[in-house]
């Protein structure tokens, strides 16, 4: 009797702790695959153009935290945005579409109900969504997003609000982080927990006059670039802080280039290109490499999609930058598409680029380069270069008046996009490619032409809106 009690209590025993081994392990297996699920931070900055940071050559401007992230992760080299104007770049990532298909071309567009937000999806799986900093997408993009904290500000720069966002966030959940800054838009402002670049620290490339009044205005562009690396060092220390460092991919790219002539709002390398570094400890098998294939901003909504382990939409007009995270020799893609749209005045210009080409539409020649305080540069000194006859046919380029309807430049032999190569026999064959392309794409995504009468409608014309665009879910030539 004795016996097979205790043979009883011994069978009970022997269950309960397989029944308690069991519920452990499928509650570790949940844990782990709830960890699996990498905290996905995108860091946005204002008005930077891609060849102002250390870690992508510059010799002068203080960036180390960003350069610490690009040493520790991957930097790519050939990555484009879609348009080189802050509000509509930003609409444009948040939904993985052109701008002339979001519904917000234009500067100043709020995002219209309706497009689909990644964001969004990633906190319907279960994500933690949070928002800070410079916003300028509208009220509808707030829906995807649990907390949005701040604003533009160009006093502080916006970034004091991103380490709250961080620390309010909820504990149990992955995240994902849209930190954005106003950094360096103008007006400029002081750091005050920095040291400030000098007139000797600027390097004014050749398309700029070299004046004392240039100088300074670099300079003070340069202190706040290092205003936004500072607190990107701040965000790697909380994120360490909360012990969830090595398990978070940070992305940072930037909205356009440098507020400056030739540079925002321009289809130029020096607008429309973009720093973008991705640093994830655990997810990446090499540090410090270098991608220099061809990817465009609408590839990191498909990305961030599935690094959280979930499909990627329709209306997603890019394609997942993923593969090239440890394959960075890998291609995803044979051309980029970029628009300048309304900013302070009415533009319809096109860009695209194939191999070492970029080739450049504009459907308003007779319209002058945008000349906004956005971009000023101090204006007084080139228009008194310009009535002493010293300037060069580059730095002439922002008062160039009726423009070139077509340019074509070879990026890899001409970096700042000098001499346009249009109008070149040699190069013939290659602009009926790239224009070929560009109707292509036009047609296929739906971008429309402004109309005749456009001194009467311009600031309502809206590309894409004719053919309704922002429903049309084709990506065009990629």
């Amino acid at each position: 009797m004795i016996n097979s009690n205790i043979t009883r209590l011994g069978f009970i025993q022997g269950f309960v702790f397989v029944a308690t081994s069991l519920a452990l392990a499928s509650c570790a297996f949940a844990q782990s695959e709830e960890v699996s699920k990498p905290n996905i931070v995108l860091i946005i900055g204002d008005d930077i153009s891609a060849d102002d940071f250390g870690c992508y050559g510059h010799p002068n401007i203080r960036t180390p935290n960003i350069d610490k992230l690009a040493s520790n992760g991957v930097r790519f080299t050939n990555a484009y945005l879609t348009t080189s104007q802050c509000s509509p770049t930003r609409c444009s990532v948040i939904t993985g579409r052109y701008p002339h298909n979001t519904g917000a071309p234009n500067l100043h567009s709020p995002l219209p109900k309706g497009q689909i937000l990644f964001p969004a999806l990633l906190k319907e799986a279960g994500y933690y969504t949070g928002g800070s900093g410079k916003w300028h997408m509208g009220d509808y993009a707030k829906t995807a997003f649990h907390k949005v904290l701040g604003g533009y500000s160009w006093k502080t720069g916006g970034e004091e609000h991103w380490i709250p966002s961080l620390e309010q966030r909820e504990k149990d959940k992955p995240f994902f982080m849209w930190l954005a800054s106003s950094d360096a838009h103008r007006p400029f402002m002081p750091d005050k927990e920095a040291k400030p670049h000098t007139l000797e620290d600027a390097i004014i490339p050749p398309y700029l006059v070299d004046t004392p009044g240039v100088r300074k205005d670099m300079a003070q562009y340069y202190d706040e670039v290092s205003r936004m690396d500072r607190y990107v060092g701040l965000v790697v220390a909380e994120l360490k802080r909360q012990n969830v460092y090595d398990n978070t991919c940070i992305i940072f790219m930037t909205d356009n280039g440098r507020p400056m002539v030739r540079c925002k709002t321009r289809l130029l390398d020096s607008g429309i290109k973009t720093p973008l570094i991705v640093h994830w400890p655990k997810g990446l098998k090499e540090k410090g490499t270098v991608c220099d294939s061809l990817v465009s901003v609408l590839d990191i909504a498909p990305m961030i999609v599935e690094l959280a382990g979930l499909k990627s939409p329709d209306t997603f007009q890019g394609v997942s930058m993923a593969p090239l995270l440890n394959s960075p020799k890998k291609t995803i893609r044979k051309c980029v598409f970029a628009e300048h749209n309304w900013h302070a005045q009415t533009a319809h210009e096109r860009m695209v680029r194939k191999g070492d080409y970029v080739y450049i539409r504009n459907s308003l020649p007779n319209q002058p380069a945008i000349f906004h305080k956005d971009s000023e540069c101090p204006q007084k000194d080139l228009r008194e270069w310009n009535k002493a006859g010293k300037l060069t046919p580059a730095q002439f380029d922002p008062l160039l008046s009726p423009r070139p309807a077509e340019e074509l430049f070879n990026v890899k032999k001409d970096f700042h996009q000098l001499k346009t190569l249009v109008g070149n026999p040699e190069y013939l064959e290659v602009l009926k490619v790239m224009r070929a392309l560009m109707d292509d794409w036009k047609e296929r995504t739906g971008d429309t032409e402004p109309p005749k009468d456009l001194a009467k409608k311009r600031n309502k014309f809206v590309p894409g809106k004719a053919k309704n665009a922002s429903k049309i879910k084709d990506s065009g030539p990629r």
